[in-house]
């Protein structure tokens, strides 16, 4: 296969480039220093204590937002790879896609979402563009990572099943075919591996879910009944799902892309509908098991059951950072002038690994 990018791929020679103008590097392309620059990012290691599913710390096998990033980023990989679009672009969507969680997972989006209510409110994707723009400062000269202008409208317009980002202050009405894998290699990732994770804590149960197609599609390749070992058996249908569903995510996208008659990259643009799909019949697979994902394992009592107590927290801390900024960073002190008290309170709760938030709330200088 040949390794040269399609027409409508986004490229250096096409693309807007950088709010701040850089010289070239040496060795590395500008979409190369934009992953490397995401990988270096204080936000990027916070993933490790950030909850995907489960409270980061409760066992080594669970996901993380880390991983789950990580692993969302090698298949948005292999699917530009194979389409001949801009690996490296998709990558870096890929692996920031989530920064702007925050910590406790979505019952902390909602509890942060409630207190910014009067202040114009809360939303990862949002929030991730701020931590790519503002937040990070690692150069002496401006704020944030100066990436380039389409990973910024990647993450910018960012969509899952659960998330719909309006990508404010980009005029696009879609992103680049690039970023458009990022979504739908994020909504393979979190489903396939959430499944694994939910029948490793035994919330779920296979035979639960024996009537749904891409399951027992899975089940049956591997040949499941003759693995005696449940995790090698769980590890299995979890990977056959997704090889499934990137192998058929490559074929149907390619024939609609084609069949739209896509020539560069303002015709992506300029499309409301997303090019990089999945076939009709495998996305009412995988709607199946969302609703059922939905219903039987993110709604669990054992995962609901700390919700209050996480309201409780982050609204201490809320109040508490509001009434003593110089519990807070230097930077942050000084970006409360310009960006509003209670939106850089917000900002730096974002920003907290699970772990640290509990450590703040047991700060003695607030006694």
């Amino acid at each position: 296969m040949s390794e040269e990018l399609k027409c409508y791929a986004v490229s250096e020679k096409s693309s807007r480039g950088r709010i701040y103008a850089e010289k070239p590097h040496r060795y590395r392309s500008d979409f190369e220093r934009d992953r490397d620059r995401i990988i270096h990012s204080t936000a990027f290691r916070r993933l490790e204590g950030k909850t995907q599913v489960f409270t980061p710390g409760l066992d080594d096998y669970y996901r993380t937002r880390l991983t789950h990033s990580l692993e969302v980023a090698q298949i948005g990989r292999t699917i530009a790879k194979v389409l001949q679009l801009n690996e490296t672009l998709t990558e870096a969507i890929c692996l920031a896609h989530d920064l702007g969680h925050p910590p406790f997972g979505h019952a902390g989006e909602k509890v942060l979402n409630d207190l910014m209510e009067r202040f114009g409110g809360f939303e990862h994707n949002q929030q991730t563009l701020r931590t790519v723009e503002l937040l990070e400062h690692p150069y002496a000269d401006f704020a944030g990572l100066n990436l380039m202008y389409e990973t910024r409208l990647g993450l910018a317009k960012h969509r899952s099943t659960y998330d719909n980002s309006k990508g404010k202050g980009f005029d696009e009405k879609n992103c680049s075919l690039e970023g458009q894998i990022a979504d739908i290699a994020d909504r393979i990732a979190y489903n396939c591996h959430d499944l694994e994770d939910g029948l490793r804590a035994g919330i779920i149960s296979d035979k639960e879910l024996q009537n749904f197609e891409l399951f027992a599609e899975a089940q049956n390749q591997v040949n499941a009944k003759a693995i005696k070992d449940a995790a090698v058996v769980r590890t299995r249908t979890a990977k056959t799902m997704i090889d499934i569903l990137v192998s058929d995510c490559i074929e149907t996208s390619e024939e609609a892309i084609k069949s739209a008659e896509i020539k560069a990259v303002e015709d992506v643009y300029n499309r409301t509908e997303n090019l990089i799909v999945l076939s009709q019949e495998n996305n009412l697979k995988l709607e199946q098991l969302e609703k059922f994902l939905l219903e039987n394992f993110y709604s669990h009592k054992s995962l609901l059951q700390t919700t209050d107590k996480i309201r409780k927290w982050l609204g201490t801390l809320f109040e508490k950072l509001c009434k003593k900024q110089d519990l807070m960073p230097d930077y942050y002190q000084q970006l409360a002038a310009q960006q509003g008290l209670e939106r850089t309170v917000c900002d730096y709760i974002a920003g907290m690994t699970d772990r640290y938030c509990l450590k703040m709330l047991g700060n003695k200088r607030w006694i």
